[in-house]
C-alpha cells in the first residue's frame, strides 16, 4: 500500500490529510479555499491519485497560511508513500492545454528538494487563492516531498487557466514519475542511493 496519511496542528492550521498513489483519482477535498479545493480536485483526478483532505485555517487573516500548510502536508504524504522509492520510474514531466493556456511540470523524485516556477500573473487572486501564493505552493510540496519540480506557464490570458493547466500538470507529472517499472531493481539511481 503506498499511501501517506499525515496530521499537522498549529495555532494557524488543523489539517487531516491522506494519499493513496495507486487509487482512482477520488478527491475529497474541504480547505475553505475554494479555488484550492478545485485545484486538488484536479490535481487528484489527473494524477489518478486518492486525496482527502480536511483542513481548517485562519482564514480570517487571509489564505496563506492554510494553502501553505496544506501543500507542506501533501509533501510529506507523498514523502511517505513512496517508502524508500525503489522501483519509481522516478522523472516524468508533462505538458497540459487549458484552453489558451499551456503549462509544463517535471519531477524527479530523487530525493533532492527544489522548485523551479516560472509564471506571470494578472490578477492577484483566483477565487479566494492569491496568485502570489502560487510558486511558494509548489515551493512547500518540493520541499516537504524531497523532490525537484519544475513548473511553467508557457503562456495563456486567463489566470484561472493558467492555474489549471499547473495542477493538472503537476498531476500527470507525478502520476508517470511514481509508477514503478518492473526492470528496475532497487533504486533508481546509478549512484546506488538516493540522498537528499
Amino acid at each position: 500500500m503506498r499511501t501517506g496519511t499525515v496530521e499537522r496542528s498549529t495555532n494557524e492550521t488543523r489539517i487531516k490529510l491522506a494519499l493513496d498513489l495507486d487509487g482512482s483519482g477520488r478527491a475529497d477535498v474541504s480547505t475553505g479555499i475554494g479555488f484550492l479545493d478545485h485545484m486538488l480536485t484536479l490535481f487528484a483526478g489527473h494524477g489518478l491519485f486518492d486525496l482527502a483532505v480536511k483542513a481548517e485555517g485562519d482564514l480570517q487573516v487571509d489564505d496563506h497560511h492554510t494553502a501553505e500548510d496544506v501543500m507542506i502536508c501533501l509533501g510529506k504524504a507523498l514523502d511517505q508513500a513512496l517508502g524508500d522509492r525503489a522501483g519509481l520510474v522516478r522523472t516524468w514531466h508533462s505538458y497540459v492545454p487549458m484552453d489558451e493556456a499551456l503549462a509544463l511540470v517535471a519531477v524527479d523524485l530523487g530525493g533532492r528538494p527544489y522548485c523551479v516556477f516560472n509564471g506571470e500573473f494578472v490578477t492577484p487572486r483566483v477565487g479566494q487563492l492569491g496568485t502570489d501564493l502560487l510558486f511558494h505552493l509548489f515551493e512547500s510540496l518540493a520541499v516537504h516531498g524531497r523532490m525537484n519540480v519544475h513548473a511553467q506557464v508557457v503562456y495563456g490570458r486567463n489566470d484561472h487557466h493558467k492555474t489549471e493547466a499547473l495542477f493538472k500538470a503537476l498531476g500527470r507529472a507525478l502520476s508517470g514519475a511514481t509508477c514503478i517499472d518492473e526492470r528496475r531493481k532497487g533504486v533508481p539511481s546509478t549512484k546506488g542511493t538516493l540522498t537528499a
